[in-house]
């Protein structure tokens, strides 16, 4: 399983959506994602345990966060040159999905987030860019070196820095964005609104909405639709 060296075959999202075995991975920002309900921790470990036996998935392991309600298994492949959906990505899913499926453990794609990443405007980047890799001990994401910053240990949400002219006094200089998968997206955004919320540029959705709280600090909602 997995390519060896360097080259990673990228795939885009919709290919990695309609390729043969991937139902129960929706993408999300950092890559295909998918939750898996379990009725004890030792459950969750036996899961764990059944990922790391898949024969060859040591070339290309998954990102694996554990719970005692359940397993969140996350996919995507890492390069200087590629971030994001690969080939090789549809055959961990396959594998892992097999895995569940002998322990009993099916989906909960209604569960599946993502947070990140942070949206940081700035007049000068390169000179804001350095604080946020210092405070946060984050690394330049190969690929895109000069406009995001990621933890090397893949713990918390990126950092992305968004050019901006002038002070921008009338609105945030940071939000956040939530990824969910797109059919859930819409809901998202009418519960976020029924709270409080208002929407303040959907011009690109269903790609994201963003949006801002009673006060104006503002978030995004966003889907991997129409980001092939």
């Amino acid at each position: 399983m997995g390519e060896a060296g360097p080259l990673i075959q990228g795939i885009t999202v919709t290919e990695f959506r309609e390729a043969e075995g991937t139902k129960d991975w929706p993408v999300l920002g950092d890559g295909a994602a998918a939750f898996f309900p379990t009725d004890s921790l030792a459950t969750s470990a036996r899961f764990v345990q059944a990922i790391a036996a898949i024969d060859g998935v040591a070339n290309h392991a998954p990102d694996i966060d554990v719970r005692s309600d359940g397993v969140t298994v996350r996919l995507v492949s890492r390069g200087p040159e590629w971030f994001g959906m690969a080939r090789r990505d549809v055959e961990v899913a396959r594998h892992v999905s097999a895995a569940a499926e002998a322990l009993g453990l099916a989906p909960e794609r209604s569960v599946v987030q993502s947070l990140g990443p942070i949206i940081v405007a700035a007049n000068d980047i390169d000179r804001v860019r350095p604080f946020w890799a210092a405070l946060l001990r984050y690394v330049p994401r190969p690929d895109s070196p000069e406009e995001d910053l990621v933890d090397p240990h893949d713990r918390g949400p990126g950092i992305w820095f968004e050019h901006v002219e002038g002070l921008r006094l009338d609105r945030n200089r940071m939000h956040v964005s939530v990824w969910v998968p797109y059919e859930q997206a819409e809901a998202r955004v009418g519960a976020a609104l029924a709270a409080g919320g208002s929407v303040i540029y959907d011009a690109q959705a269903p790609a994201w909405w963003t949006l801002a709280d009673p006060e104006g600090n503002e978030a995004d909602v966003a889907t991997t639709m129409t980001r092939d």
